[in-house]
């Protein structure tokens, strides 16, 4: 269970509604008290599937997922969100595999928590995506009517419907995987450090021990085809950052 280390101050600027999803009442009750006093609008999920499915649909800023009931495991309430909105979504789990933690960023969350961490913890990760979306969201209403399509060979991405095909097949891209493909996109033959595709995708820096980034490129080499150690778009530059390169000009 979450350790409390919160403290006053960490507020967000206005109240963002959050829906907690779990089958534990007590760690429902823990984290509904701090998000709250944190300045958050929450609301939890008990442990029915109806319930949990009428709130999905609703215009929530973002959601936790822990441990909901064993027939409706959340990497596949993950995915269900996935297929209607791209709502930030963290799990928090008691599970410390690093394939659960890939198996759950594969599928689309924006961050995964181990239980037994801090609950500072989760208020960062949880501002930070919230934050991010926010801009996200000011960012595209003010200028993706004018921001063109980004070509790179038979690769179109198109920033103001959140859309990438190649050579005219549509491709299913979670968040994370679509903001590092625009970004990399945008710099065309020119690196992108780490660092700062990981502040893209995280809102915050990179730390050493975090598998977030690496999973997020895994992922998207896969659904580009690309083949890591002959890449037709996306390049790892040792000790720097990664690379997005026309293959029709080389």
């Amino acid at each position: 269970m979450f350790r409390d280390s919160s403290r006053e101050g960490d507020k967000p600027s206005q109240a963002a509604s959050v829906l907690v999803v779990d089958g534990d009442g007590d760690f429902c009750e823990l984290v509904s008290h701090y998000l709250t006093n944190s300045g958050y609008d929450v609301q939890t999920a008990p442990n029915e599937q109806a319930e949990i499915n009428r709130l999905l649909i609703e215009p929530w800023q973002a959601i936790i997922l822990g441990t909901v009931p064993p027939d409706l495991p959340g990497i596949e309430v993950l995915k269900r969100i996935r297929r209607a909105s791209d709502v930030p979504v963290l799990i928090v789990s008691t599970c410390s595999e690093e394939s659960d933690e890939i198996a759950c960023l594969e599928a689309g969350a924006d961050a995964y928590i181990r239980k037994d961490g801090p609950t500072r913890q989760l208020l960062a990760q949880l501002h930070a995506v919230v934050r991010r979306a926010a801009n996200t969201a000011m960012t595209y209403s003010r200028f993706a009517p004018c921001e063109r399509a980004v070509v790179v060979a038979d690769l179109h991405i198109i920033p103001e419907a959140f859309r990438a095909t190649l050579a005219g097949r549509s491709l299913e891209l979670t968040r994370g995987e679509f903001t590092i493909l625009l970004s990399l996109a945008k710099a065309k033959g020119n690196v992108k450090t780490r660092d700062h595709l990981y502040a893209e995708i995280c809102g915050r820096e990179y730390g050493i021990f975090d598998r977030t980034l690496d999973v997020h490129v895994c992922s998207l080499r896969k659904k580009l085809g690309d083949n890591p150690r002959n890449p037709r778009f996306i390049r790892t530059v040792r000790a720097a950052g990664y690379m997005l390169v026309d293959p029709d000009a080389s």
